[in-house]
């Protein structure tokens, strides 16, 4: 399959509330994400992911919806997303939003309806269970921490919830529940929305049997999320859904996330035989550092070792081959719930910058839709708050609650997995500026900048030829103007060589070859002899002008692309 508008799409995920506010209360909106559609143009976006901007008493900023059909009072009103949409339109770009199918907020009509009695109409839109001799039904363990279960009084019974307890599961089971949803979807179509990105669809069904397990050593609850995560009815759902709305809508793109999946998983979530999704986002690559046997009292992404390239390269690998011809591939480093880049797998140190231009050529040279995460493109980093009441995200106050608060863990301990990991540091305010609140607001922000706005921000490098912005602008113009840099195959050299990453990208007669220096000493490589060329000219570097060949010695984060020539 070649030549959907998706296919050669850059994308760029926005998180409203973060991105630019244009009023003055603190709070990124949609006037302040059209006052910055021609920054995202000439960057070289052509579509916008936007996070939830819907009705909602933002216990997880948004994901915790209370009104599908209205937008929240701090980001607009309707009316501004229309206009959104036109002034995408104007530039020939397109709008993607978060479509989330597998929870409401507790605050919404039917969740509010449901606890009411046993008999209520809405009772099984959710998911209900009794209690087992006092406690839960299970033991499992929620992706915020603490049990999946939340008791209410008001019937004696348990409600599950995956994420937030603010977030109680839809019941997919019901074909009720299931049409409403599809109502929901089909009046965003005809709104003029250009796709969705479909959160946590993995979640749509678990094992309804609700078994229990042995918890480990100081734990209470079990983190069993294969009992709530990618089981085979999910993809009746998917496919039900897309008959019953998606299809009739064929320009439409719809981006599925499925955290855990697998090679096969994906295949299934998105194969172009499959009528499912058209692309997936997982996490393969993104917790390759994570080391759950540290500290097994946190979740495991709470946990890191130092990161060993040949896994992220046999990340790559696998995505790469194993969808090359039967599934479209998606390209990201972060996004709105992980860490930022740099200070997850590249520095923060003096050259942050130069190691910025490598992880984006490393990744977004190989085959599959870039999704640029906002900030990424001029070297945003993670934020080190002094004191917990300084961080805003919910999933934070669970996790201290169940370790500190039980004795498990330290303050100063929490605090430094908090620095490393919390969903926090891909949130603090985009930084347009070195002026005050980083240019994002005229106020105090509704979570506090990062300190080191005054040396990272747009301002600085938009007219600086050598800054992390303008190597990402001549990035996307090299790849979206080179059909083998999106639709080439990919084959992965030196496979165990722990700093180097070498593959190339080849259609028919054309081939690239993409060489980079992961980390921060100089290295010596030597090109396989498999590698054939009679000529070679250099088409971007992030370090310094040289020509390939057969042994070489890179600088630190270098990252150099050639075509070849035969």
């Amino acid at each position: 399959m070649r030549g959907k508008w998706w296919q050669e799409a850059v994308l760029y995920e926005i998180y409203p509330r973060s991105f630019y506010d244009s009023n003055g209360d603190g709070i990124g909106d949609i006037q302040g994400i059209i006052k910055k559609l021609d920054y995202l143009k000439a960057l070289g976006v052509t579509a916008i992911w936007v996070c939830p901007f819907y009705k909602s008493p933002m216990d997880d900023n948004g994901y915790d919806v209370s009104d599908f059909y209205s937008l929240a009072e701090e980001y607009g009103t309707l009316e501004d997303l229309k206009m959104l949409i036109e002034e995408l339109h104007k530039r020939e770009m397109r709008l993607i939003i978060d479509l989330i199918l597998n929870h409401t907020s507790d605050e919404h009509p039917w969740f509010i309806e449901s606890r009411k009695n046993e008999d209520n109409p809405y009772r099984d839109y959710y998911i209900w269970r009794k209690g087992n001799n006092g406690k839960p039904p299970t033991n499992w363990e929620s992706f915020f921490g603490g049990s999946v279960w939340e008791y209410d009084e008001t019937t004696d019974y348990y409600y599950m919830h995956v994420f937030s307890k603010k977030m109680p599961d839809l019941n997919w089971r019901n074909p009720k529940m299931r049409e409403d949803m599809y109502q929901m979807i089909k009046w965003w179509l005809e709104l003029g929305v250009d796709g969705f990105r479909v959160d946590a669809v993995a979640h749509l069904s678990r094992n309804w049997d609700f078994p229990n397990y042995k918890a480990p050593e100081g734990k209470e609850y079990v983190a069993c999320y294969h009992e709530y995560s990618n089981r085979p009815e999910v993809h009746d759902y998917i496919k039900e859904m897309n008959e019953r709305t998606m299809n009739h809508y064929p320009e439409v793109v719809t981006i599925g996330e499925a955290g855990g999946a697998s090679l096969e998983d994906t295949l299934k979530y998105c194969a172009y035989d499959r009528n499912e999704f058209h692309m997936l986002i997982q996490f393969d690559h993104c917790w390759l550092d994570t080391d759950p046997d540290s500290a097994p009292y946190v979740p495991s992404k709470w946990t890191w070792k130092d990161l060993d390239l040949r896994d992220l390269k046999r990340s790559f690998k696998k995505y790469q081959v194993g969808l090359y011809g039967k599934a479209w591939n998606t390209l990201y480093w972060s996004n709105h719930d992980q860490p930022r880049v740099l200070s997850h797998y590249g520095t923060e140190g003096p050259d942050w910058e130069v190691c910025g231009k490598m992880l984006a050529t490393v990744l977004y040279m190989q085959g599959g839709t870039p999704i640029i995460y906002q900030g990424e493109e001029i070297g945003m980093m993670n934020v080190k708050f002094d004191n917990l009441e300084d961080y805003r995200d919910v999933e934070i106050f669970t996790l201290y609650k169940e370790t500190v608060g039980k004795g498990l863990a330290t303050h100063e301990e929490m605090m430094e997995r908090i620095h490393h990991r919390s969903r926090d540091n891909a949130r603090t305010p985009m930084q347009w500026s070195d002026e005050p609140y980083a240019g994002f607001s005229t106020t105090e922000p509704w979570i506090k900048v990062n300190p080191n706005y005054t040396k990272i921000n747009v301002d600085e490098q938009l007219n600086r030829e050598d800054s992390l912005l303008n190597y990402y602008k001549r990035l996307f113009k090299i790849r979206q103007n080179t059909p083998t840099l999106i639709y080439g195959d990919f084959k992965l050299y030196l496979e165990d060589d722990e700093n180097i990453v070498l593959y190339t990208r080849s259609d028919g007669n054309e081939e690239y070859l993409v060489l980079c220096n992961f980390f921060d000493q100089h290295v010596k490589v030597t090109l396989p002899n498999d590698i054939e060329y009679q000529a070679s000219e250099l088409i971007i570097s992030n370090i310094r002008e040289i020509n390939l060949q057969v042994e070489m010695n890179l600088q630190p984060y270098e990252a150099l692309v050639y075509k070849l020539f035969k």
